[in-house]
């Protein structure tokens, strides 16, 4: 059957109607993931078109994902963190929802003091696991949607929940039509979806889930959740690992309606920036994410990335990015946090330069080793760790960064320049491996150069 696809302006063949395919023994896919062997990346070429939906956003899960991988925040520090990132995302929601936890005593007052800010965004949902008395803490909290786990790989069907797949998608069903009866929105989350049978399993699932919507006139949402950070972006790669394939299907398939898609993932395999920003490009309009990528095993995807990486892909300059540099301080401040020096955007080395060739082609002009004006977007100069690299314009550097002299006249070839460098080059000289700190660099100005602080 052909039929007139109104997005394409053409004709098209009428999509094929996915049925439950039920198994005796799990789809566990062993050719692509052989468990004692690094997991294979296969192709069949088929190209999904990029199908951007008109609007994209963030969502964070900081407080449930995110705390699953340290010590549980205070109540305070979820106020906190909450500020900055209503701050961060903006009156126009550039950061739509905050996901929490609502089992303990401490997650309901955080929840509430949460609420008592009275934010529009970032809106507050809950998580549930599949049990329908979990569903009394949802309604406790006022809380108008909130996710709920619905596993999707045999990995988890069969061998975690001991269940076939018709077992699983009546069980999860008969949840999701508690909540609908609630009148809560639920948010499905397609745990461990890059290991799951696409379209044995994952597109019937989604497709009776648009069926309950229809019926009820409420939105069910579906979090495709990269559990294990298999999925790739390559142009024609296979499902399950696809995340365009994934994508496409969900939309085209089971008829998901972009808005009410959203991707999870997570960085097992340095792909979890890529992966999201290509779920956006492929027509998911929601991406989840968590402060500084904190989570469980790698992590997830880090939110001060994924706000960078909107602002590349529609051009939109009106977000506070300075907010991502009170982020870091805060953890690293209050929540003894320690991040990664060359951690992008936020580590203590991010634009800190160490190579003396790069640091005289900063000195010229500092957009020739910048990622971009991190001094007005992040608060942060480009910085310089001085070693036996460095060279004389390493030392003009740091002394230009640390102390800001007046004395224009100062060049690498400076007479005190030189004298600093014949003392680095001796430390290492001597077996040294550790770069020169600020307070060696600070006692040597003032030993050379003793000018520069005089009042």
């Amino acid at each position: 059957m052909l039929r007139y696809d109104k997005l394409r302006r053409c004709l098209v063949e009428e999509d094929y109607a996915f049925e439950l395919q039920e198994l005796k023994e799990p789809n566990l896919y062993r050719e692509i993931f052989s468990y004692g062997r690094v997991p294979k990346i296969p192709f069949n070429f088929r190209l999904n078109p990029m199908e951007p939906p008109e609007e994209i956003w963030i969502t964070d899960t900081t407080f449930r994902d995110g705390q699953q991988s340290r010590p549980p925040f205070t109540v305070n520090q979820i106020v906190d963190l909450y500020d900055m990132l209503h701050h961060l995302g903006g009156e126009k929601g550039l950061i739509r929802q905050c996901e929490f936890f609502l089992y303990t005593d401490k997650d309901k007052e955080a929840v509430t003091k949460c609420i008592e800010k009275d934010y529009k965004y970032p809106e507050i949902t809950g998580w549930i696991r599949a049990n329908k008395q979990d569903f009394k803490l949802v309604k406790e909290m006022g809380l108008k949607e909130t996710g709920i786990l619905t596993s999707a790989s045999d990995y988890h069907i069969f061998l975690k929940l001991r269940k076939t797949r018709r077992q699983a998608l009546h069980h999860y069903l008969d949840i999701v039509n508690a909540a609908l009866e609630e009148g809560i929105i639920p948010r499905c989350h397609f745990e461990d979806i890059t290991r799951a049978d696409f379209y044995g399993f994952v597109a019937p699932f989604a497709k009776e889930l648009m069926k309950l919507s229809e019926e009820s006139n409420i939105p069910i949402k579906i979090r495709a959740c990269d559990t294990m950070g298999y999925g790739v972006g390559h142009a024609g790669a296979m499902l399950p690992r696809s995340v365009a394939g994934i994508i496409y299907g969900l939309n085209h398939f089971a008829k998901v309606p972009s808005k009410h898609l959203e991707w999870h993932g997570h960085n097992d395999f340095h792909r979890a920036v890529p992966n999201a920003s290509n779920a956006w490009l492929y027509g998911c309009s929601a991406a989840n994410g968590t402060l500084l990528g904190i989570g469980e095993r790698t992590g997830n995807t880090p939110i001060e990335a994924l706000v960078i990486e909107y602002m590349m892909l529609r051009g939109d300059d009106d977000v506070d990015t300075t907010i991502i540099t009170d982020i870091a301080d805060y953890f690293r401040k209050e929540l003894g946090h320690t991040i990664p020096p060359n951690q992008p955007l936020i580590g203590e080395n991010f634009n800190v330069t160490l190579a003396g060739i790069h640091l005289d082609g900063l000195l010229k002009n500092e957009e020739i080793y910048n990622i971009f004006d991190t001094r007005k977007l992040l608060k942060r100069p480009p910085g310089v760790a001085v070693n036996d690299k460095s060279g004389a314009a390493g030392i003009l550097h740091w002394i230009k960064i640390h102390l800001n002299p007046q004395n224009n006249k100062l060049t690498k070839s400076h007479p005190a320049i030189l004298e600093i460098q014949d003392w680095i080059t001796e430390q290492y000289t001597q077996g040294r491996i550790t770069t020169i700190s600020n307070e060696e660099m600070l006692e040597q100005t003032k030993r050379h150069l003793p000018e520069l602080f005089r009042a």
